[in-house]
């Protein structure tokens, strides 16, 4: 049942609670009466909904799964040809295509008249990294960088924080954060020397974290704990180095991976990071990390979405194809190719491909693509 259908039965309820106790018992038997009814004609057409994905083709499938990165200031007629045909899940932006906030504004405008076009015309997914400090791709809030945001250990503060940059994303149609970062950055670390994190403690990454995700869900925005299951203990820049987090799995599992579901994000970002303790792949590409740690063992029922599937740190793992083949087969649900578009529509093709001919499970595929597709049609 959808949310707007529990606040309406909520609402007649109430209602109905208001007129029985004015009226008299016959009365108030008629307005129970007609409670029942409508909450039998809206039980139908909730169990009558149309399946998100019927009558998709498998390179609709596939590009409902991509998140892709382009080059300029205005929306290139290639993403929005895709978008158009159903074959694109969203974008991301950085500076390099970012101006003034009204053209900010036009550019995502741009590509929402595109995707309204495509079977079923959900909205697409349009983010940015926007964690405040060194990470913010636009001018404007949050004011504090996360680190700056733990020192004050205040809820209010990171509450206040979320809302401002829900509010500012909101107004130039950026509907996705990739944000908040709930690594518990260990001191002396890149998370912590970079100021990303809120601090070393479980607890005060979890309660700052929430507070900023909410925020953001009141802005108008969708959030992302990123990067599961924790970069608090690696060295290098994730996107240069493939960091080994040497940390026992009982430790992980009390330290690092709490906040990705106690923050209650609507997404979660799966990062490149190798875990022995779960894995000798890195974790995008693990399906005993992605599937099993963050859905089987945590209850996340989300979105995941790759970190980005071009960077240096994970070159070796393959053509663009391979590397969203196995991010899929992993069990992620958005597929993230940040740099360069081309190759992100290369790897839909080798996914769509892959689907076809069997190498991906066509049912756990599917209920992947109802997921990103149910988180589009939240924005609407």
């Amino acid at each position: 049942m959808t949310p707007r259908v529990v606040r309406s039965l909520r609402l007649f309820a109430v209602v109905g609670a208001l007129a029985g106790w004015a009226a008299p018992v016959a009365g108030a038997d008629r307005v129970a009466d007609q409670a029942a009814r409508w909450t039998e004609r809206i039980g139908t057409r909730v169990q009558d909904a149309p399946d998100p994905i019927a009558g998709l083709s498998d390179a609709q499938l596939a590009g409902s799964r991509l998140v892709v990165g382009f080059d300029g200031r205005s929306a290139p007629g290639a993403l929005r040809h895709k978008a158009a045909a159903g074959e694109l899940g969203g974008v991301i932006l950085f500076t390099r295509n970012v101006g003034s906030r009204s053209q900010v504004r036009r550019l995502a405008a741009s590509f929402q008249a595109a995707a309204r076009r495509a079977p079923g015309g959900p909205p697409l997914l349009i983010m940015i990294d926007q964690e405040g400090g060194q990470v913010s791709r636009l001018p404007g809030p949050p004011g504090r960088s996360p680190a700056e945001v733990g020192d004050t250990d205040s809820v209010a503060v990171a509450r206040s924080e979320g809302r401002a940059t829900g509010r500012s994303l909101a107004g130039v149609g950026i509907n996705v954060d990739l944000a908040p970062v709930v690594d518990v950055a260990r001191p002396g670390t890149n998370m912590d020397d970079l100021d990303r994190s809120f601090g070393p403690r479980t607890g005060r990454v979890t309660r700052l974290a929430t507070a900023f995700a909410a925020g953001l869900g009141a802005g108008g925005v969708l959030s992302t704990a990123k990067h599961f299951p924790g970069l608090g203990l690696a060295r290098g820049d994730e996107d240069f180095h493939l960091n080994r987090i040497d940390e026992p799995l009982s430790r992980l599992r009390r330290v690092d991976e709490p906040p990705f579901v106690r923050a209650r994000t609507p997404l979660v970002m799966v990062s490149t990071g190798v875990y022995p303790a779960l894995d000798d792949t890195p974790a995008l590409f693990s399906r005993r990390i992605t599937t099993g740690e963050l859905r089987d063992h945590l209850g996340f029922a989300g979105t995941a979405i790759t970190d980005d599937l071009e960077v240096p740190a994970i070159a070796r793992s393959g053509s663009p194809a391979t590397r969203a083949v196995s991010a899929a087969r992993a069990g992620n649900d958005l597929l993230l190719f940040a740099q360069n578009a081309g190759n992100g529509f290369a790897a839909a093709r080798g996914v769509a491909a892959a689907l076809a001919d069997g190498t991906l499970d066509r049912a756990a595929f599917e209920a992947a693509a109802r997921r990103t597709l149910d988180l589009r049609s939240r924005l609407r």
